[in-house]
């Protein structure tokens, strides 16, 4: 199939006090995955109000974005439609909010008419193991934060 499109999506890493690092469980229709907390660019946005509002929407909390950690540099076609081309970019990310606001009962949610199960969970960075996300590009960056002991 060929290529005619580009999806960007932003991500938060996330630390607690506790050294443990915030993934979510995500439940689709037709696809079910875990991943960094985060989402899709929408047009009109940059990409640090992306993650400001992905955050919102998913967790209820408001988070203070840091450093840049990671933009993707090599080709990923998206898991969604295999004829868009995904830019994914990564952001250490410290809550503004009280992190026990942050439900870890699964939720639905609805984004774009599609019903989504989540559910967030905190993995002590000592256990963290990059095979745990479903996708390359975050399997990606978790594999060189790990290594590079950034994480």
């Amino acid at each position: 199939m060929e290529i005619n499109r580009f999806t960007i999506r932003v991500y938060g890493i996330m630390l607690n006090q506790n050294q443990e690092v915030l993934l979510v469980h995500e439940k689709m229709p037709q696809l079910s995955f875990t991943k960094f907390p985060g989402g899709g660019l929408e047009f009109g946005e940059g990409t640090r109000e992306c993650l400001k509002r992905e955050f919102l929407e998913e967790t209820g909390l408001e988070v203070e974005i840091m450093d840049h950690a990671y933009t993707t540099d090599f080709f990923q076609a998206s898991a969604f439609k295999n004829s868009d081309q995904l830019m994914a970019i990564y952001y250490w990310v410290e809550p503004k909010s009280d992190l026990n606001q942050l439900s870890f009962e699964e939720k639905e949610i609805v984004i774009n008419g599609k019903t989504e199960t989540l559910r967030f969970f905190w993995v002590p960075v000592v256990d963290f193991d990059w095979k745990q996300l479903t996708f390359p590009i975050d399997q990606f960056v978790a594999r060189n934060l790990f290594d590079n002991k950034q994480l």
